[in-house]
């Protein structure tokens, strides 16, 4: 069974909650109808993606991988997930709204039952579900469901401690690619230079959460037989802050030099050309007149970057898959590739600076 899955991603939950009904149904179905062989799942998130993916029209990012995936598998012409990241995977883990799992906006809770902004204990996650099944489950990446994120504060909503065997990557929401935010494995907080498990010779948290998807891909094959896994990838990219290598924003350079209008309007041509939107979809007016623009060469720098993050996690993809089928396992494994929400409206960096707050001079010369 080899499904690719690339999605749209506007709206509200509902097709989330379809997700995790199917991927049970079929890891349900596939214990009942023994002895045929229960079938791997493969959930992929990306972060903060617009319609940047060839399979939907964009020439101007390079995703050969999730463009495969999508052409020998399935593209969702309605899918839904919510405006901010936490309620969408609060509901891609639950399969309930994100309200329900207590998840109604981000990780502040606003004194009621659907905005704790920490996942409830009346639901239960896909891993949860899943082990009773027989499922190893993993997971590389962003969790970012729960406001505590310290060492030594509660861990009971962490990934070990909602049904993962295994996990590498960040329980807060955002931070660095060169020294993520709480940055965890297993249930150890870590320092990327000071983890002797993994030291590539640049650290890029894009690449560490691939690298470490595949890993667990490699260590299941060799350890658990033929048991079945799940597996949660939550890339980082595209969120801010704009980190990318030096060697994928050489890619992109010159690629947006006619601007975001010029971008627009060959881009929704072509997906009138795949049939993805209606023949007389027109666009949206824009906020701001490219040739106007005061800072032109930023503008088209923080766009290369952008494609760079992009390119990097479409790389990984391509390494996770190409360890499915080395061990194997593609034939046998459900993939799904999803966004939490569209491409970020949010100003950081384009405002002023403010005052640096200062230290005592007793918290100096110590």
């Amino acid at each position: 069974m080899r499904v690719g899955c690339c999605v749209r991603f506007f709206g509200t939950c509902w097709s989330l909650a379809i997700a995790f009904t199917v991927a049970l149904m079929l890891a349900a179905t596939a214990v009942q109808a023994a002895p045929a062989k229960r079938p791997n799942i493969l959930w992929i998130v990306g972060e903060n993606l617009k319609l940047d993916l060839g399979c939907y029209g964009a020439k101007h990012v390079a995703t050969p991988n999730l463009d495969s995936l999508a052409a020998r598998g399935v593209r969702f012409t309605q899918f839904y997930n919510t405006a901010r990241c936490c309620p969408t995977r609060a509901c891609l883990m639950s399969g309930l709204y994100p309200h329900q799992a207590g998840v109604g906006w981000m990780m502040t809770d606003r004194g009621h039952p659907g905005y704790r902004g920490d996942l409830n204990n009346r639901c239960v996650t896909i891993a949860e579900a899943l082990k009773p099944a027989g499922y190893r489950c993993y997971m590389a990446g962003k969790w970012h469901v729960t406001p505590h994120t310290a060492p030594e504060g509660p861990k009971h909503n962490w990934p070990l401690q909602r049904g993962f065997d295994r996990f590498y990557g960040t329980i807060h929401g955002a931070g660095s690619f060169y020294d993520p935010n709480s940055l965890t494995r297993d249930n150890q907080q870590i320092s990327p230079y000071a983890d002797p498990q993994y030291q590539p010779k640049q650290y890029y948290y894009t690449h560490a959460i691939s690298d470490h998807a595949t890993r667990f891909i490699g260590e299941h094959c060799e350890q658990q037989g033929e048991k079945p896994f799940f597996m949660y990838v939550a890339y980082t990219a595209a969120h801010w802050p704009m980190h990318a290598l030096e060697r994928d924003i050489a890619k992109y350079h010159g690629r947006y030099d006619a601007g975001y209008q010029a971008i627009r309007r060959a881009r929704l041509a072509r997906m009138k050309q795949l049939g993805l939107v209606n023949s007389d979809v027109e666009l949206s007016p824009v906020a701001e007149d490219w040739d106007a623009l005061k800072h032109r060469e930023w503008e088209t720098r923080c766009m290369e970057v952008y494609a760079a993050m992009v390119d990097a996690m479409d790389q990984g993809i391509g390494r996770i898959v190409a360890e499915l089928e080395r061990r194997g396992q593609l034939d046998n494994t459900l993939i799904f590739f999803l966004q939490d929400n569209g491409g970020c409206a949010e100003g950081l960096g384009r405002q002023a600076r403010g005052q640096l707050a200062e230290r005592p001079a007793t918290a100096i010369a110590k």
